[in-house]
């Protein structure tokens, strides 16, 4: 880490993340660097409310769901919270990989945070608070399958609506709404469909000047643009806008986010750029408003549309705030295991607990295609935090059965870990990789060796480009490279995580159990 960035955070009072991600967008002098957030943050939106900025976040399969973040500049960034522990369909109590949450909208009315989401087959839902701090109340509204992006708008007259796309996207549909936001009125009607926007989803609502506004991403998650929806009528008919779009930056994608104004009149607008392994990460861009239509990012071609900035002065908040990071280093001294954790499918009690400083996680049955981390619930893993870190954690290895395993795991849709491996009744320390296959068994042990320990100090290095490379030590002074490098690769719809696991292939019940002392990102 940068030894005068290194000061000012121990100045700030940040002693506390100096084993946190290096990825850091405020850069100290009034300006900040894109992405904001290197890390996978899909379909962001947010609102204000008073000095704070709240953003949700698609979370997919990975539980709890929703992330709540929370900035005071849109720049510092940390997590207060998940909209809900597990979904309530006994479904994801197993993983069910890119299905759960899609791009949820939060707004807030009548003294009353909202977050409407859909998932792929279930319909939608609804979770409501009072302090997006609390806990959310979920409803689930709807139970019907392929509707997609929802989210609400109240107008002044006390009519309420909701606009949301369809599956595979290409058509926008509005329903009415009760006052409550509890309820739809009418079966929803078709408000915008041109073949000149393909793939035109996650709509956002907004109302200013006597527009109302959607803003709506298209031409797909790679390579797309950023659409700008305008009427009079709520019903239409729309007129279109492309305001922003990759243009001669590096920035692909840019699209799919949400927009906010500013009590000094700046509007802003965050989005994600697909960054493969890393997920969909989180740019901010200046708005400027000319003839009621937004235009985002600078106007380099000076062809009417915007491009991602690079760097750009900060927001106009009306004060400078302390710099901030969403969390990633866990000692495991809390009650709760800290917010940036997130399990494959519905938590259960019995996976872990957090004693005398250390997280116990239980070695969990998974049969079935013994290796396979595709059908695993209980990994527990969090988001890649920057595009170059180590991730190292020291564990102590206590299994009962042949076959159990336990450490350190890079996941996506193919994965690799370091861990103890009970085999019969010797200990291993094994470097293994892995691929999802229905029909064999998916991971292949690439290198091993016995010991007589069943402490160690693992770590992974992911270096640029997502190449993930794994060592071992007893010491946490000199660590020995083990097996061979790995590619990180994403998932379905989310980007690659890191984290934890212990698990055990066999029908019987095991007791064992695996110790984690601390986990530490630098």
């Amino acid at each position: 880490m940068n030894k005068i960035l290194l000061v000012a955070l121990l100045v700030l009072g940040f002693a506390n993340i100096i084993f946190s991600q290096l990825w850091i967008p405020d850069l100290g002098n009034g300006y900040y660097k894109n992405p904001v957030l290197y890390a996978d943050y899909s379909d962001p939106d947010l609102i204000k409310h008073g000095d704070d900025f709240y953003m949700v976040a698609s979370s997919f399969n990975c539980m709890p769901g929703i992330p709540v973040l929370h900035s005071r500049d849109l720049v510092n960034w940390t997590i207060i919270n998940h909209i809900y522990t597990g979904l309530p369909l006994q479904k994801f109590d197993k993983p069910e990989h890119g299905r759960g949450a899609w791009a949820p909208s939060i707004r807030y009315h009548n003294k009353k945070f909202y977050v409407y989401f859909c998932t792929p087959d279930d319909g939608l839902f609804v979770a409501i608070t009072d302090n997006p701090k609390n806990k959310w109340k979920l409803h689930h509204i709807v139970e019907v399958p392929l509707w997609e992006d929802p989210c609400p708008l109240w107008d002044e007259d006390g009519n309420a609506y909701l606009v949301r796309s369809k599956y595979c996207g290409n058509e926008l549909f509005l329903h009415r709404m009760s006052p409550d936001g509890m309820k739809l009125l009418d079966n929803g009607v078709s408000i915008y469909r041109d073949k000149s926007q393909p793939t035109i989803e996650g709509p956002k609502f907004k109302k200013r000047n006597g527009y109302y506004y959607i803003l709506a991403p298209a031409g797909g998650v790679s390579h797309g643009w950023q659409t700008v929806l305008r009427s009079k009528n709520i019903y239409g008919p729309y007129e279109a806008k492309i305001v922003l779009h990759q243009g001669s930056t590096q920035v692909n994608g840019p699209h799919q986010g949400g927009l906010v104004e500013l009590d000094s009149g700046e509007s802003w607008f965050v989005h994600f750029q697909e960054k493969q392994p890393y997920g969909r990460i989180m740019h901010l861009q200046p708005v400027a408003w000319a003839n009621d239509w937004p235009l985002m990012g600078i106007d380099l071609d000076e062809d009417g549309i915007g491009e991602p900035v690079n760097t750009f002065r900060k927001p106009d908040v009306g004060k400078q705030w302390q710099i901030s990071i969403p969390q990633t280093t866990d000692e495991f001294n809390d009650k709760k295991l800290g917010l940036q954790w997130q399990w494959q499918a519905n938590p259960k009690k019995k996976w872990y607990s957090l004693e005398s400083g250390k997280l116990k996680l239980s070695a969990v049955n998974n049969i079935g295609q013994e290796g396979s981390f595709w059908l695993v619930p209980n990994l527990l893993l969090q988001k890649f935090p920057a595009p170059v870190f180590t991730a190292t954690t020291q564990i102590e290895f206590n299994p009962n059965l042949s076959g159990e395993k336990a450490g350190l795991v890079i996941m996506g849709g193919e994965w690799a870990f370091l861990a103890f491996a009970k085999v019969n009744e010797n200990l291993q320390i094994a470097m293994f990789t892995g691929v999802y296959d229905r029909c064999d068994p998916a991971t292949t042990l690439v290198e091993s060796i016995p010991v007589t320990h069943n402490s160690c100090f693992f770590r992974v290095k992911v270096s640029e480009g997502g190449i993930c490379n794994f060592s071992y030590s007893f010491d946490n002074k000199i660590y020995t490279s083990i097996g061979k490098s790995f590619q990180a690769k994403p998932g379905r719809w989310i980007g690659a995580k890191v984290g934890l696991f212990n698990i055990n292939p066999n029908i019987i019940k095991s007791n064992g159990s695996a110790a984690f002392d601390w986990f530490r990102i630098e």
